[in-house]
């Protein structure tokens, strides 16, 4: 996982369910990432700092910033 990569919960978090999508703004470590989360429209609902084992990437910024 890096940063700008696109993930989504896997697990429940702080009150957001399952499947809900946020980008990586900054990678502390390998464990820990700040993650925006955003809605349907777009539109913010939280930035949190996570564990890895809450999020998995489901678009690799790395894999299309050249595109």
């Amino acid at each position: 996982m890096e940063e700008l990569d696109c993930v989504k919960l896997v697990k429940p978090f702080n009150g957001l369910p399952v499947g809900t999508e946020g980008c990586i703004v900054l990678k502390y470590n390998e464990d820990d990432s700040e993650v925006k989360f955003f809605d349907d429209n777009d539109e913010t609902i939280d930035v949190h700092t996570i564990s890895r084992d809450y999020i998995e990437v489901y678009w690799k910024y790395s894999e299309h910033k050249d595109s």
